[in-house]
């Protein structure tokens, strides 16, 4: 037992470590090379164009990149462990589909024109939120809802959501058309800081939440019946853990657009190291979903450079190839 303890210290340790040489490489990598040693000096000075780049590209980027990385991969976990299926993702629910149309519908009546892109991440939270309680509420029969009833609805409600976006964009012009897709890709440029400190916040406690529900989740690994048996309030936690999944969801949708596979492929490569235990699968889920985000961030700025790319396709291209190769081998192992 105290070895196992040591085994969850040492990789919460490697975790951070990691996490902070991502967080060094995107402060100094860019168009703009910086140096490391120099990022001290650089921060204390604040007429320079460097400094300029660090406070408002860079150290932003970096915030929510850490922010939303940790709160759709853990997402992942628990909506993995609540439908027991390990290809369950937070944009299966719908909620992505929700907050793209909130966006298309944003875009497309003029709103951003007349109050800002501040506008923006408004509709694409009302979006996602709707999405959430029709889910929710549409699940419920006789007064209990079903588990599998409610991902059916999330991936139609996606489909009859994502109808309507392409609706509204075949009946707009090539400039809202432009704005719509270069939002759905996802994109870590976000200036506004009070959108950046909500995301953080919320991402923080989504992860103090999800982790005191940590032993429940463990018995629902069991079944829900199982569960019941332990004495864990099984239609609770249930209910608990898919608001808390689907609001963290729909922040970073809203903020950051459609980032896909994080949460997803994190939470699998996480459970193939330190295991099912959800005591230290939930943060290192959150840890590793911080490094990817931030290292996919890196990648979409400087591998096609003065130009950016959108940052949803970098991590789908990673997260797609690493997760048919994980897939090979184990499919390799069991035959």
């Amino acid at each position: 037992m105290k070895s196992k303890y040591i085994k969850w210290n040492i990789i919460i340790i490697t975790l951070l470590l990691l996490l902070a040489a991502s967080i060094l490489a995107s402060l100094c990598l860019g168009e703009v090379r910086i140096s490391p040693f120099d990022l001290v000096s650089i921060l204390k000075k604040g007429d320079s164009m460097e400094h300029i780049i660090l406070s408002n590209i860079r150290i932003p980027r970096i915030i929510l990149g850490l922010s939303v990385g940790g709160a759709l991969s853990l997402a992942g976990v628990i909506l993995q462990g609540i439908y027991r299926n390990p290809l369950v993702e937070p944009y299966t629910m719908g909620i992505s589909g929700g907050a793209a149309l909130g966006i298309a519908v944003a875009i497309v009546s003029g709103l951003t024109t007349a109050l800002g892109a501040f506008i923006l991440p408004v509709f694409g939270f009302i979006g996602a939120i709707i999405t959430i309680f029709l889910v929710y509420f549409l699940s419920i029969r006789k007064g209990s809802f079903s588990i599998s009833r409610m991902l059916l609805l999330g991936v139609m409600i996606s489909f009859v959501a994502s109808s309507a976006m392409m609706f509204l964009m075949s009946t707009t012009t090539a400039e809202n058309i432009h704005s719509i897709i270069f939002w759905i890709m996802g994109s870590l440029d976000e200036a506004n800081a009070m959108l950046i400190n909500i995301v953080l916040y919320t991402s923080i406690a989504g992860l103090i939440t999800a982790y005191m529900f940590a032993r429940p989740l463990n018995a629902l690994s069991l079944g829900e019946s199982s569960a019941k048996h332990l004495g864990i309030n099984a239609g609770l936690t249930i209910k608990m853990m898919f608001v808390v999944s689907s609001l963290l969801t729909g922040i970073c949708v809203s903020v950051a657009g459609v980032i896909g596979f994080v949460g997803l492929i994190i939470p699998h490569l996480i459970r193939m190291i330190v295991g099912s235990d959800n005591r230290i699968l939930l943060i290192s889920s959150f840890l590793g979903g911080s490094i990817f985000v931030i290292l996919s961030d890196i990648i979409a700025r400087t591998i096609i450079a003065p130009n950016e790319l959108p940052i949803g396709v970098i991590t789908g291209m990673i997260g797609g190839v690493v997760f048919i190769v994980v897939l090979s081998r184990a499919k390799f192992k069991s035959l």
